[in-house]
């Protein structure tokens, strides 16, 4: 594992240097970062981290995003998640996979009251319909790793919600 300074991530090159493969899940709230430091860690961050990872040789890229991306979208998050799909694909990986997860579930150490009660609704929503609005994180996680260990159908592939649940069962 290495540190690195993402206010100075070009000074981390090395980091980045004689990988097959690049895993990205980087992400924060507009809550937490303000909406000028969630563009910044979660568009300007991964597509800095992306083209440092294929100058280090890197050659598919698995990027986790958000169902829903859309560059053209009006509400912020979709639309920064949108962008920055784009300028990871255009980075010119050998293969580049891209997860868009529904609502993530999952503990957190830091208190989101709202997106606690969210998570709690869709649990037994998701006893119904598993993949329908909402993932485990760990499911996702397993699905990132499949989604290497086997062979891709095309340059970019885009796995929504449903794709990843059972990706992340295989």
């Amino acid at each position: 594992q290495s540190v690195v300074d993402f206010e100075r991530l070009s000074e981390h090159a090395s980091a980045f240097q004689g990988h097959d493969v690049g895993f990205c899940c980087l992400g924060t709230t507009r809550a937490k970062a303000g909406a000028d430091g969630f563009v910044r860690v979660d568009r300007d961050y991964v597509a800095q981290a992306a083209e440092l990872a294929r100058a280090g040789g890197c050659k598919h890229f698995v990027l986790q995003s958000s169902r829903g991306a859309n560059r053209h979208s009006s509400f912020l998050y979709l639309r920064v998640k949108g962008e920055v799909e784009n300028l990871v694909q255009a980075v010119g990986f050998d293969r580049c996979t891209i997860l868009r997860p529904a609502v993530l579930l999952c503990k957190r150490q830091e208190s989101r009251p709202m997106e606690w009660v969210v998570q709690q609704f869709l649990g037994v929503v998701a006893w119904g319909f598993p993949t329908a609005y909402s993932v485990p994180v760990e499911t996702v996680a397993r699905a990132m790793v499949a989604s290497v260990l086997q062979p891709g159908e095309r340059n970019v592939e885009v796995l929504e919600n449903g794709a990843i649940h059972k990706l992340g069962k295989a």
